[in-house]
């Protein structure tokens, strides 16, 4: 069980990109919950996630409750499991969230952060200021992952028998192993079809290397060598906000809704297992019908 609590640590690190303190949380709050459910619950023999009921996650909630934390403690050890689990759920690990329907202390919600449409522009631009494979390159990632909003981890994973360029659209493996047909628009494929022909030679070692998005070395680049990217290219951008690669997937989840493309679509285009998963993006758009209302009528 640990060895899964350990896969999702990392893949919030990796591609959510928390905070160190929130990370020494989360793994305080998994391993408390590990030693609870192996305690009390769980004989050992084999036992794992697939085991957990709804039931021995109430006696948890009641657990504690009984050890006086506060409801602030309460709730983030509530969504560390509700996280946890959601991961579990698409990764194949489990078959059902024994914390769906497990509620929490209300103490208000967290909303993803996201770029304004004009700061996509900025990085997009600042992808774009030298004409070198290194600039290609980058221009084409991020603009092909905020056309599809995909996951780091589905970005590089890509290979080049996943593009249909001539279709306008990728082939994607989610979490899972849940492949899903991802349409991209014509700008993005323009800046793909550039750097295959114009940049990815520059980088490629091998005729048998696949990968689409190469490193210096010729090799597949890895989420952190994104992230790096996505970095300093943000602060080229001037963008002073907290960056992560999965601030593209929220942008371009909450501007699809906000343009008004249904919820459902967005859900299957995120590739999100449960669309209570893709509503957190409803009070994002919210928000942005407020501001438009105040900004547009006339006695606002």
């Amino acid at each position: 069980m640990q060895s899964n609590v350990d896969g999702f640590l990392n893949y919030m690190t990796v591609e959510r990109g928390i905070s160190p303190n929130t990370l020494a949380a989360y793994r305080s709050d998994l391993t408390q919950l590990v030693g609870y459910l192996t305690a009390n619950h769980l004989n050992g023999n084999g036992s794992g996630w697939g085991d957990v009921d709804e039931d021995m996650m109430s006696k948890y909630l009641l657990h504690l409750h009984a050890l006086e934390y506060s409801d602030t403690t309460r709730a983030r050890k509530v969504a560390s499991s509700k996280s946890l689990f959601g991961f579990l759920l698409d990764e194949g690990i489990v078959s059902n969230d024994p914390t769906e329907n497990i509620s929490s202390p209300r103490i208000g919600r967290s909303l993803p952060d996201t770029l304004s449409i004009e700061e996509i522009e900025n990085l997009l631009v600042s992808a774009s200021q030298q004409d070198t494979p290194d600039s290609l390159r980058d221009r084409a990632m991020f603009e092909l992952i905020y056309a599809c909003g995909l996951r780091v981890t589905e970005l590089v994973s890509l290979n080049m028998e996943d593009l249909e360029l001539e279709q306008g659209s990728v082939r994607c493996l989610g979490k899972g192993g849940k492949e899903r047909m991802i349409p991209v628009h014509d700008s993005a494929v323009a800046v793909l079809r550039r750097y295959i022909l114009d940049a990815r030679p520059s980088f490629l070692k091998k005729d048998s290397e696949r990968s689409l998005f190469l490193n210096r070395r010729g090799q597949r680049l890895s989420r952190q060598g994104f992230w790096l990217i996505l970095k300093s290219h943000a602060k080229r951008a001037g963008i002073s906000k907290k960056i992560t690669p999965h601030t593209l997937r929220h942008s371009f989840a909450t501007h699809l809704l906000q343009g008004g493309a249904p919820l459902r679509h967005v859900q299957e285009l995120l590739g999100h297992s449960s669309i209570t998963t893709t509503q957190v993006y409803t009070h994002l758009t919210s928000e942005h019908v407020r501001t438009e209302y105040d900004k547009s009528h006339p006695r606002a």
